[in-house]
């Protein structure tokens, strides 16, 4: 077998360009690996994690009672207990049931707080 060294130049390149074309493709191949790898992990970060949802909180911003609704009603009268005066008063249009803005409707009907026995 002859030495490198003895090889022409047009020799040499029929000798290295496998290995360079090897070389190049190895790298290419490295390189999509990796991209295959960051994808792959964006779209786990990107996806929601699958759990229960979580039961609705009983918050100032929930959504009204659906036992009431608001139907025309104003006055103390037309109710029927504290609770659908609060939610009129706190969910319905020109209500006329807190006389003193206190935000305590029909007090001496429902909502007395001070209620002697």
């Amino acid at each position: 077998m002859e030495s490198l060294h003895s090889l022409t130049t047009k020799e040499r390149e029929t000798v290295f360009r496998p290995v360079i074309y090897l070389l190049i493709a190895l790298a290419a191949w490295t390189v999509y690996s990796r991209y295959e790898q960051q994808q792959a992990a964006s779209l786990r970060d990107s996806e929601p994690a699958l759990s229960e949802p979580e039961p609705p909180e009983a918050t100032a911003n929930s959504a009204p009672n659906p036992l009431f609704k608001c139907d025309g009603r104003t006055h103390c009268s037309q109710m029927t207990s504290c609770q659908e005066a609060k939610f009129f008063l706190k969910n319905c249009p020109d209500t006329k049931m807190d006389g003193n803005n206190d935000g305590i409707p029909c007090e001496r009907q429902f909502c007395n707080v001070n209620r002697r026995p």
